[in-house]
């Protein structure tokens, strides 16, 4: 077989190592989306039927393996389709990031200590409460109702919206670059029943909007008395005030970095490495299974000849030649997963008995997965040496 046909990594260009990296950066992002969205078990279940399809492929089962490509026909519809809301998202991030890139926190030290302290105090009086600080991502969309206020945020004025006399205690206030800018506003409820099961409706909604953008999501149970988060998708209790000056501070500074020279090399790699090594290597498939694979390449490979119909009464000594060398055409990726076993000769031998040793190799003697296709062979004959089966002698001396 010849080999560097198939190992084009000798010959890559600066550009395709460009393409590679441009091309895992993108994966990256989409590996960190996924985690933050409820799409990760749609790309699962996608990530399943595309290796079953390969395992078809490579067995050859014909009907199942149309089947399969019958599914992959409308699979970018489907994409669509199913991620519609996540590729919206998307989307809006990419153009927040394009286009209005802010440096500014959305709360500064002293209304997250405001809002440490008023939570906390809340939370022992056990009145529930629901507070918004909104990321990089745009959320106007995702929230219906409320009352525009664009006040400061102080202790006073958190209370007496959250009080259970006033009529827009059992919204959200959303705040925003150390303004509240709009009370009593009703968020989207989540569906995820894993999480949600043993909250109230506060809980539920501050989740929903964790899984469509960014915001820092704080809630209050009036029932225990607890504080917890929602952020990426994610809902969790916090112990006590502490956790909650963490969890605001982790988030401003996650989302709003205060600028300082690091070392970036290292810190590139440090974090999320194994997404970033996952995202590396899968390019670097794409592109071998896409760029290299699909140039028309030619491969050798030394296939043996199997003789058939040989009557009872010989016995074969030996081939010559034992295998026929076989050039094949085909794009790069069609060999490589490739099953030798179903590339062979098969030579019909009946005519031995006549006398005859020498039979010719046609075409038609060759079996080989249609993907491919025959350039040539050589040689286009073979001998055969054969002797008379020695329970035959043994007979005709009886």
């Amino acid at each position: 077989m010849n080999n560097n046909a198939l190992m084009p990594f000798a010959t890559i260009t600066a550009g395709e190592i460009v393409d590679i990296f441009l091309v895992a950066i993108l994966i990256y992002t989409a590996i960190v989306w996924l985690r933050r969205t409820r799409a990760a078990f749609v790309v699962r279940g996608i990530l399943i039927l595309g290796a079953a399809f390969i395992a078809v492929r490579y067995l050859d089962l014909q009907m199942t393996a149309w089947i399969f490509q019958a599914f992959f026909a409308v699979f970018l519809v489907m994409i669509v389709v199913i991620f519609q809301e996540e590729l919206r998202q998307m989307f809006e991030r990419i153009a927040v990031w394009s286009f209005n890139r802010q440096s500014a926190p959305t709360a500064t030290t002293a209304t997250a200590d405001i809002l440490v302290r008023t939570l906390a105090n809340m939370a022992s009086d056990h009145i529930g409460a629901l507070v918004v600080i909104s990321g990089k991502d745009p959320i106007d969309r995702h929230i219906t109702g409320g009352i525009v206020l664009d006040g400061q945020v102080s202790v006073p004025l958190l209370r007496s919206i959250f009080d259970v006399h006033s009529p827009g205690h059992d919204g959200a206030v959303l705040i925003q670059n150390d303004r509240l800018l709009r009370f009593a506003a009703h968020l989207p409820l989540s569906k995820n029943l894993a999480q949600t099961a043993h909250v109230g409706t506060r809980h539920s909604a501050a989740l929903g909007l964790a899984e469509l953008c960014d915001a820092l999501c704080l809630v209050v149970s009036e029932e225990r008395g607890t504080i917890s988060v929602a952020r990426n998708g994610r809902l969790r209790q916090l112990a006590g005030p502490q956790e909650l000056a963490a969890a605001i501070r982790g988030f401003l500074d996650d989302k709003f970095p205060v600028q300082e020279r690091r070392h970036l090399g290292l810190q590139l790699v440090r974090e999320n490495w194994l997404a970033k090594a996952v995202s590396i290597c899968l390019a670097i498939g794409i592109w071998y299974l896409f760029v290299p694979g699909s140039k028309i390449v030619e491969v050798s490979y030394q296939v043996p000849v199997n003789v058939e119909n040989l009557p009872a009464n010989l016995h074969l000594e030996a081939v010559e030649p034992p295998a026929v060398r076989a050039t094949f055409s085909a794009p790069r990726r069609s060999f490589y997963l490739i099953d030798r076993k179903k590339i062979r000769i098969t030579a019909d031998v009946a005519l031995a008995e006549l006398g005859r040793r020498t039979f010719a190799i046609s075409e038609q003697n060759l079996r080989f997965p249609k993907d491919l296709t025959l350039q040539e062979f050589s040689p286009n004959t073979f001998k055969i040496s054969v002797k008379v089966a020695p329970e035959t002698n043994h007979s005709n001396r009886g």
